[in-house]
């Protein structure tokens, strides 16, 4: 009895060392630059001070302001700071090189490969989140879990597992003859089938519903504005998947595509080449986004013919490419809401930073093209409470770029120091 009666303390007391010891050992680290982008605020912060616990932002200050003694610490220098960057549009199983039927010569499994090695790049590149819209077999998922348990290196990944269409559509393969049969996973022929697809891509992981809309650049045998889902299918999309809690975005390049989104409540619009004023209006009306990739249409053009793209594709983006970046611009002037989607994978990936010179040069200032890439792509995803911003609560991803990119947007296109979660994955102070 009287050893029982000393061990319920002893005990007790060995509990509280161990709370004590946890809280000591709470990894507390100190970031300073010679300044910082608050994409919030919209302005430009000198010698800020971020403290991180745990691998989330416990505290953003100016140098000089009271830390814990025992907080680790990094310098960046003479370096700018900027949240992690999020690309709404990527491709992380595509590999640009194997377009059109070069991809045949390859196993269905190679393409996690593609995969694995893009999240990587991706994440070098100082995209720390990512929405991947479209790949086969889950494989989005797939990267998404295996990221997270330590197996792979990449951002972290919003996925949409298969992109849905219409029999012969954007989603469709229309490059086989009848004679080879091919998986009908993402296609949809009616209201009630898009309900039940969207339903299965819940099932297995999707966070986010893309929809091919419209015809696309690279598909064979569609025209690329042509609308290939009825609006009462978009609308059971919309319905079923908001009540799931996915948002939905749609692949549009065409306007009446465009339009009968945006009425059925879409989320947003990817590509978006043919919008009008009444798609302006409409986007605005329903507080949607337009994604829009005005960057890969250099690199299809200059690389697309020895990378296999098909010959029609090339022409298709001859024909849709300048008039993409006149309705960037014209809609940016409009007001509507703009994100930062490149297509990652049409172009190769971790070259996602070149757009940044696009949406410049097309109308933006270089804070409201980063802010489309931090801020507004948070808002777009839900995701405020975690990433988008160097703010309290949000995960410590942060980049770090030598020079100011508010006055050279390009430096974006080299960064120099990736933190993802608090922990350093690229660069040295």
């Amino acid at each position: 009895m009287r050893t029982t009666a000393l061990a319920a303390p002893l005990a007790a007391a060995a509990l509280g060392a161990l709370s004590l010891t946890a809280v000591a050992r709470a990894d507390t680290l100190v970031v300073t630059a010679a300044r910082m982008v608050d994409v919030l605020a919209g302005r430009e912060v000198e010698r800020p001070q971020i403290l991180i616990t745990d691998g989330r932002i416990a505290g953003v200050g100016r140098q000089g302001d009271a830390v814990p003694g025992e907080a680790r610490r990094l310098d960046f220098g003479d370096r700018t700071l900027l949240p992690g960057l999020i690309d709404m549009h990527v491709h992380l199983t595509s590999d640009p090189t194997l377009s059109g039927y070069r991809r045949l010569e390859y196993t269905d499994a190679f393409w996690m490969t593609v995969g694995a090695a893009n999240a990587r790049r991706t994440l070098q590149a100082g995209f720390t989140t990512v929405r991947n819209v479209g790949s086969s077999g889950y494989q989005d998922v797939g990267l998404m879990q295996g990221i997270s348990k330590g197996y792979i290196e990449g951002p972290r990944i919003v996925p949409a597992t298969y992109a849905i269409g219409s029999t012969g559509g954007h989603c469709d393969a229309t490059q086989f003859p009848p004679s080879i049969t091919t998986p009908t996973t993402q296609i949809a022929n009616s209201p009630d089938e898009y309900r039940a697809l969207v339903r299965k891509l819940h099932k297995y992981g999707a966070q986010v519903i893309k929809v091919c809309m419209t015809g696309g650049v690279l598909s064979k045998g569609d025209s690329v504005g042509a609308q290939q889902v009825s609006l009462e299918e978009i609308r059971a999309v919309v319905e079923e998947a908001h009540r799931l809690g996915l948002r939905v975005a749609v692949h549009a390049h065409g306007t009446d595509g465009i339009n009968d989104a945006l009425r059925a409540g879409v989320d947003t619009v990817e590509h978006a080449s043919l919008a009008d004023a009444e798609s302006f209006r409409l986007a605005k009306q329903h507080g949607a986004w337009f994604d829009m990739d005005i960057y890969n249409d250099d690199y299809i053009l200059a690389e697309g013919a020895k990378n296999g793209v098909f010959p029609e594709s090339l022409e298709k983006e001859r024909m849709i490419g300048l008039k993409q970046r006149q309705t960037f611009r014209a809609a940016h002037a409009a007001g509507v809401k703009m994100l930062f989607g490149t297509d990652g994978g049409v172009y190769p990936n971790g070259d996602n930073a070149r757009q940044f010179a696009r949406m410049v040069e097309w109308g933006m200032t270089p804070m409201e093209a980063i802010q489309a890439a931090t801020r507004s792509a948070a808002e777009a995803l839900d995701k405020t409470a975690d990433v988008g911003a160097i703010a309290p609560g949000r995960y410590a991803d942060l980049i770090a770029v030598d020079g100011d990119p508010l006055k050279d947007i390009r430096v974006l296109e080299k960064v120099a120091i990736v933190m993802k979660g608090g922990a350093l994955v690229k660069g040295a102070p």
